[in-house]
């Protein structure tokens, strides 16, 4: 009885960390070199279906995806506003954690800005935005994993509009 018991509370304690635990799924992972940021071009731009309330279109360049040997997702998403204005990013996303981290901003002059030490945050608990949440969920991941890891199979999933809904 007593076993069970303990066995009970070890299971309870498990699944409460779970979701904490994503990051630890391989303590080792390491991610790759950051390259440069590509070359972006609005006429390119996949739209993503983002609330109704928002005047802002958002989407990405399918030309800037990468799908790296790490299990990233690196991307240039574009923001227009009505009245013209383009900003842009350079993101990645890791879909094993559920994360996104945004490396460089697309300044006015044109050119591109590093951020400085850029960290992984939470798709789930962004401030701002939910941009990057939409996009792995139309596109970039697949439960887990990127999908079918390659850039192609990501555009087809956008062009589809098949909406994936495992990052509640």
């Amino acid at each position: 009885m007593r076993c069970r018991a303990l066995w009970a509370i070890g299971l309870a304690l498990a699944v409460s960390g779970a979701s904490a635990q994503l990051k630890d799924l391989d303590p080792d992972w390491k991610e790759s070199d950051l390259p440069e940021p590509p070359a972006f071009d609005v006429t390119r731009v996949i739209d993503l279906d983002m609330p109704r309330h928002m005047t802002v279109k958002l989407g990405v360049d399918p030309e800037t995806i990468r799908v790296t040997s790490d299990g990233l997702v690196r991307y240039v998403m574009v923001a227009r506003s009505p009245g013209g204005t383009v900003n842009a990013t350079y993101e990645g996303i890791r879909c094993l954690t559920a994360e996104v981290k945004v490396y460089a901003r697309y300044t006015a002059n044109k050119t591109w800005v590093p951020v400085p030490d850029p960290n992984w945050m939470s798709l789930r608990h962004l401030q701002g935005s939910t941009h990057a949440l939409a996009f792995a969920r139309q596109g970039a991941c697949e439960g887990r994993s990127a999908v079918t890891s390659t850039p192609q199979a990501i555009v087809k999933k956008l062009k589809g509009n098949e909406i994936n809904f495992q990052h509640k």
